[in-house]
């Protein structure tokens, strides 16, 4: 078996999907997944990405189903996490309103970020390293702070958190390990970021928010940005099981090899 294939049946990617079934086995899983737990709801943050809107989308239509089927009622909780002020705040909103959230919060994490920040930055002088934290270990905190708050909010309101990450992240490393997109549940998971487009067109995701060729960095504090020579076309290819430049393919594996301890659970002994 090729090392594309076994990629392939590890994510579980399907090469072509049925839109209306994907949606419908993503929504069963999610109100599955609340009722087994005997919680609330689902908490989604809310990026104004296109990933964290398709998330909302099939979150709002599984609480929306537990709530008429149970007569309790079960909410989504949409979560906006700016760093400062946001001019793009504005997309987070717009899927709020797109998908009629009842239940928003808005916490900003900047404050929380620096401080965090700045003590790292004292550890670093105790041991002889005058300087400040990298940008790429900064985005590392940001993420992880943004998920520290999800939880906690999750905890008091008895909500599962809901991760927003994809196989085209999974595949290529492309998120912080054990934080940024993680979560209690991820409906996400097995869709590549092509896939992901056409949900977001049947869910009603803003039709400005729906990249009809997304493209995204590949490696560590590169985030939404464009990998010279790798598209998200060339890996949503890849992971469809379609031909690709041999090129593409060795950078794309290499990609896949170096960042194998993100896809794996924290080791024991």
């Amino acid at each position: 078996m090729s090392l594309q294939q076994e990629i392939i049946d590890r994510l579980r990617v399907k090469p072509v999907i049925d839109v209306e079934e994907e949606v419908r086995i993503r929504v069963d899983f999610l109100k599955e997944f609340v009722k087994s737990s005997r919680t609330t709801g689902l908490l989604v943050a809310i990026s104004g990405g296109i990933d964290s809107a398709v998330a909302t989308g099939l979150c709002k239509k599984a609480s929306d189903e537990l709530s008429r089927e149970s007569g309790r009622d079960y909410i989504t909780l949409g979560v906006f996490q700016p760093y400062g002020d946001r001019e793009d705040i504005v997309h987070s909103y717009e899927v709020a309103k797109a998908f009629e959230l009842s239940h928003t919060v808005e916490t900003n994490i900047e404050e929380a970020v620096d401080e965090i920040a700045l003590e790292v930055e004292y550890g670093l002088k105790n041991i002889g390293q005058f300087r400040h934290m990298s940008p790429q270990g900064k985005d590392h905190v940001k993420a992880r702070t943004g998920t520290a708050v999800q939880y906690a909010l999750a905890f008091e309101l008895n909500l599962l958190v809901v991760g927003t990450y994809h196989a085209s992240e999974v595949f290529t490393g492309f998120y912080s390990g054990h934080g940024d997109g993680g979560g209690d549940i991820t409906p996400l998971s097995s869709l590549n970021k092509r896939q992901i487009c056409q949900l977001a067109a049947y869910l009603g995701v803003p039709e400005s928010m729906i990249d009809k060729e997304p493209t995204a960095g590949l490696g560590e504090g590169q985030r939404n940005e464009k990998e010279p020579g790798i598209s998200n076309e060339d890996i949503c290819d890849y992971l469809e099981g379609k031909e690709v430049d041999s090129a593409i393919r060795e950078r794309l594996e290499s990609f896949y090899r170096k960042t194998e301890s993100k896809r794996n659970p924290i080791p024991g002994i």
